[in-house]
């Protein structure tokens, strides 16, 4: 797993993104700006007002008759390697008042190599929550099967109505990336699903890696399909 602690700490490095709060401007630090993340053609998703303050932002959820959107805490991950316990307090923020990246770095086992396995994740929600709703889903084929995708969207839509953010595990190799990321590098990341919309196949992301400012973005859910292949989801 040292490449995900390579590769995610050199893309923050060489794209110059914030890497900890600590480093925002003091404008940044103490102005709260306001945005609205609309949907991708063909989607119904209401728009989603993000909060932004320095390395922090808050979503509000939403609701149409095909779409659904979370209320979360959204941070940018602390170190190049706590993409893990930042994709985690995200998650555990739509049902708690998060634990913050250190405690649960410490709680998931994460080392500068990041964090080994999905199931750790799943493990570590089910603590702070108190249940055993999340499991450990895995899509070792690549390009994932009709059935295991199948599976995926009936994990997004049931745990987004249910209120429950899933955290997954994916690699992001040059070609097949999310918005901003570093496109000669492979990246071994977690990021948070926190909304889907029905009517265009589409997921609501919160991207801890912040790469390029790109922290609150909607993905096609056949993208997030194939990125998660070989590793899995909490969900």
């Amino acid at each position: 797993m040292r490449i995900r602690s390579m590769a995610v700490t050199v893309a923050l490095t060489a794209t110059g993104l914030l890497a900890a709060p600590s480093m925002a401007s003091a404008d940044e630090a103490h102005t709260t700006a306001v945005t609205r993340v609309a949907a991708e053609p063909g989607g119904s998703a209401a728009p989603v007002e993000v909060s932004s303050k320095g390395s922090q932002a808050h979503t509000e959820a939403t609701e149409t008759k095909a779409a659904k959107t979370l209320e979360v805490d959204y941070q940018v991950q602390e170190t190049g390697y706590w993409c893990g316990p930042a994709a985690t307090r995200i998650a555990l923020s739509a049902r708690m008042g998060a634990p913050s990246q250190t405690d649960l770095a410490a709680q998931l086992g994460t080392t500068e190599n990041g964090t080994d396995d999905i199931s750790q994740v799943t493990s570590v929600l089910n603590a702070n929550l108190g249940t055993g709703w999340y499991e450990s889903k895995y899509m070792p084929n690549d390009p994932p099967s009709q059935e295991q995708k199948d599976l995926l969207w009936q994990d997004i839509v049931g745990d987004i109505d249910n209120n429950y953010p899933l955290v997954t595990n994916i690699v992001a190799p040059p070609g097949n990336q999310p918005p901003g990321y570093p496109s000669d590098q492979t990246i071994y990341h977690y990021f948070t699903v926190i909304g889907y919309d029905d009517a265009n196949k589409s997921v609501l992301i919160a991207d801890p890696a912040s790469f390029s400012g790109n922290q609150i973005y909607w993905l096609s859910f056949d993208q997030l399909a194939s990125l998660i292949p070989p590793k899995g989801y909490a969900a």
